[in-house]
């Protein structure tokens, strides 16, 4: 019995109708290199949405390979429970060292768990435990973006804000205090359509009014607000959408005011993808906590870490007797592969891959994908370092979707394989992620294949 067969009998993929998958022909990856990807018959396609958005330096990197089998003929994992290693608390110094640019970070500590949704479970619970021990117990109140997504655990869950993903799930939540994300045209305090081939977000009136919005909240809620939680520029699962550059910054400024603490949710967009080490740091600001999975490893082994401040690390000093100790933890953390692994992706980072290299290729991303302006169904084009989203509309003037019956974006991602480009999409929001490897003709390829692709589904 091939995979093929072995994966419709006994396998559930996440994200996924089991019954249409089962009536279907899957594509079975068998290997890779770079930016290509390689399926069971031969075939090659380009990895562009980085294998979900984790691979940041392509496939078989020789130094994250070397990194791995050095690590492995020493030890693969031991307990981080009463014990440590030679590779979690390097790995913990180059990281804050990266977050702070600071050469001698003081104060920060680094968690480790196994996933972003873990990493933004384990922040939650610091913030809400810490407030306890610093006697804020009134402060207990998150606040969140709307259309946000953290993750599928349930506290990660409780701050996002998206109905698909998590409607079903509402009884086991705790709920959190919603403001409207200021993402593009979607924010209902801009009412005029940006005109064709133009960012969105050029229009300013829907940042500044979303930014009255949280300071409103905030003040409703007084001593009872906790924490703001959010996805930094980039809101991931909500559609690539896009916030004004300035809004984080203002939004940090008004948490500082109040006292409440900010978490950014850099998943996603951390280790480069937004064309700055962290996106945060594009506007120099520096959340209270930090929560980091996705490419941390460069998109080799599951691991994560959020990231916490002096303030929050120092509610858990005291006593054995005191039973202030962060009660929560993961068999895998502080894991010595996925630890070596990111420290190679790291210093790929700081040599092959630096910001200057990311930034230059998103800049030509960018502007190839200018050309998707061409077809009428197309309703913004949005990039963000590394990230370009198309988003594709039934009428431009009204924005008026594609039902979600017609699945059209799921269809041309589903034709742009036989292109040679393997892509998902978040609804009809096309997206076109590849690895910091990805060559300039390689980068025109993928742009091409999606063109085409969406040529065919949805004709001009």
């Amino acid at each position: 019995m091939d995979s093929t067969e072995l994966d419709k009998r006994h396998v559930w993929h996440p994200f996924t109708q089991m019954r249409g998958w089962n009536a279907g022909t899957p594509l079975v990856i068998v290997e890779a290199d770079g930016a290509v990807l390689r399926d069971a018959e031969g075939r090659e396609y380009l990895d562009g949405n980085s294998s979900i958005w984790t691979n940041l330096h392509g496939h078989r990197r020789p130094e994250i390979d070397a990194a791995i089998r050095g690590q492995l003929g020493r030890v693969a994992h031991t307990s981080f429970l009463g014990l440590t290693n030679d590779v979690a608390p390097q790995f913990a110094f180059e990281l804050l060292r990266a977050f702070t640019q600071d050469d001698a970070p003081e104060g920060w500590r680094v968690f480790y768990s196994d996933d972003g949704s873990t990493a933004v479970e384990a922040g939650l619970k610091m913030i809400h435990q810490a407030r306890q021990q610093r006697g804020e117990g009134e402060r207990r109140k998150f606040v969140s973006l709307g259309a946000g997504y953290h993750g599928d655990t349930v506290g990660a869950m409780s701050v996002g804000h998206s109905a698909l993903f998590h409607g079903t799930y509402r009884g086991l939540m705790f709920g959190s205090r919603e403001v409207m994300s200021p993402a593009c045209y979607r924010c209902p305090f801009n009412r005029a359509v940006p005109e064709r081939g133009t960012d969105a977000r050029l229009s300013r009136k829907c940042e500044w009014e979303c930014v009255g919005e949280v300071a409103k909240a905030l003040d409703d809620l007084g001593d009872a607000a906790s924490a703001f939680v959010m996805e930094p520029r980039v809101q991931g699962a909500a559609g690539m959408t896009m916030h004004a550059h300035g809004y984080l910054a203002r939004v940090a400024a008004l948490c500082r005011e109040r006292g409440v603490w900010l978490m950014l949710d850099e998943v996603m967009t951390g280790f480069g993808r937004t064309g700055a080490m962290f996106a945060c740091q594009h506007e120099g600001v520096m959340p209270d906590v930090l929560a980091l999975g996705k490419g941390i490893t460069g998109g080799y082994l599951p691991l994560a870490a959020t990231v916490a401040s002096a303030e929050i690390f120092e509610a858990f000093d005291g006593e054995h007797s005191e039973w202030r100790t962060f009660f929560h933890g993961h068999s895998y953390s502080g894991n010595q592969l996925g630890c070596a692994a990111a420290l190679a992706s790291l210093r790929l980072l700081e040599t092959v891959h630096p910001m200057a290299h990311v930034r230059a290729r998103g800049e030509k991303l960018c502007a190839l994908a200018q050309r998707f302006w061409e077809h009428p169904n197309v309703g913004d084009v949005r990039c963000e370092g590394m990230i370009c989203a198309i988003e594709i509309v039934e009428d431009f003037a009204t924005r008026r979707c594609f039902s979600a019956e017609q699945r059209v974006g799921f269809r041309v991602s589903e034709a742009a394989r036989a292109h040679g480009l393997i892509t998902r999409c978040v609804g009809d929001v096309l997206v076109l992620m590849p690895p910091y490897c990805v060559s300039e003709q390689q980068l025109a390829q993928a742009v091409d294949a999606q063109w085409r692709a969406l040529a065919e589904v949805v004709p001009e």
